[in-house]
C-alpha cells in the first residue's frame, strides 16, 4: 500500500494546478507563487515522503516511484503541473505517462542530470566535484553539515545563511537530506527510461522549462537539452535568479507560468 502523504491547498481560482516541491522544502514553497497566481488557480501541493508533514519514507522501492505514485493520486482532473528541481522531474513523468491529465507542463530548474550526461558530460564533471563535500559529509553520518552545504551550492551569494534560517527550516532540510543520494538512478541513470528514442514525444502539451541565471552551470545543460528533446517546450531565463527562484522570484516566475498557460488555453 502506498504511504499517504500530506497535501496543502493554496488559491482558489478556476485553473487547477499540481505543485511538486524540491527535495529539503515542503509544499509550503508554493505560497508565494500561489498568492500571486490564487485568483487564477487552486494549487494541490502534496508533501513528498520524509518532507514537510508527511510521513519518512519507508525505504521501500524507488523513491522516485512513490513521489510519483502520491502525485498521480493528485492528478484526479486535467491540470497544469508544475515541479521544482527533483520535483520536476516528477512532473516530467507525469506528463509521459498521463498526457491527457496534463494541460500544460512547468519545470522550474529540472535535476534531470542525465539529459547532461548526454550532452555535456564536463558540466557533469564538475557538478560531481561541487557535490563531493555535501555528499562526503552525508556519508559521515553528519546530517547537519550535508544539509548545510547542499543548501550552499543551491544558493545564491544573496541568500540567507544557514545561522539565520529558522531553526524549523534548518530541520526540515536535515530530516530530508538523505533522500539525495537514493534518487541517483532516476537522475542520473534515467531508470524510467525517459530519454529512450520516442518516449519524449508523448509530452505534446506546451511546456515551459524555467531556470535562474545564477545556478549552477549543470542546469543551463539540461533545460536547454529538454527544450531540444520536446516537441512544444520553450525556455525561459531569470536574471538574477538562482535555483531556489519559485521563492526567491515569484513575481518573475508567475510572469512567465501566465504566458504558458495562455498558450495552453
Amino acid at each position: 500500500m502506498p504511504q499517504p502523504v500530506h497535501v496543502s491547498t493554496f488559491g482558489h481560482g478556476p485553473r487547477q494546478v499540481l505543485a511538486l516541491h524540491c527535495t529539503i522544502a515542503h509544499s509550503g514553497a508554493w505560497k508565494g507563487l500561489a498568492r500571486i497566481l490564487g485568483d487564477e488557480a487552486r494549487f494541490t501541493a502534496p508533501d513528498m515522503l520524509s518532507h514537510g508533514r508527511s510521513p519518512d519514507w519507508d525505504g521501500q522501492g524507488c523513491f522516485q516511484d512513490r513521489i510519483l505514485q502520491n502525485a498521480e493520486a493528485c492528478l484526479d482532473t486535467r491540470s497544469d503541473v508544475i515541479g521544482h528541481s527533483f520535483g520536476a522531474t516528477v512532473a516530467l513523468r507525469l506528463a509521459v505517462e498521463h498526457p491527457d491529465r496534463v494541460r500544460s507542463l512547468t519545470m522550474v530548474e529540472p535535476v534531470f542530470f542525465a539529459v547532461a550526461c548526454q550532452d555535456a558530460p564536463e558540466l557533469i564533471e564538475q557538478h560531481g566535484r561541487d557535490a563531493k563535500p555535501y555528499i562526503t559529509a552525508l556519508e559521515s553520518g553528519d546530517k547537519a553539515l550535508a544539509a548545510r552545504l547542499f543548501n550552499r551550492m543551491w544558493s545564491t551569494a544573496d541568500s540567507p545563511r544557514w545561522p539565520d534560517l529558522p531553526e524549523a527550516t534548518r530541520a526540515a532540510m536535515i530530516r530530508g537530506i538523505h533522500i539525495v543520494p537514493t534518487v541517483d538512478n532516476a537522475l542520473f541513470e534515467d531508470s524510467a527510461g525517459l530519454l529512450r528514442p520516442g518516449i519524449l514525444d508523448r509530452v505534446t502539451m506546451p511546456v515551459l522549462l524555467l531556470r535562474g541565471a545564477l545556478s549552477h552551470p549543470v542546469m543551463t545543460a539540461i533545460s536547454q537539452g529538454l527544450v531540444r528533446r520536446l516537441p512544444e517546450a520553450r525556455e525561459a531565463v531569470i536574471d538574477g535568479a538562482g535555483h531556489m527562484l519559485p521563492i526567491t522570484h515569484p513575481e518573475e516566475t508567475a510572469q512567465q507560468i501566465r504566458s504558458l498557460w495562455a498558450r495552453a488555453g
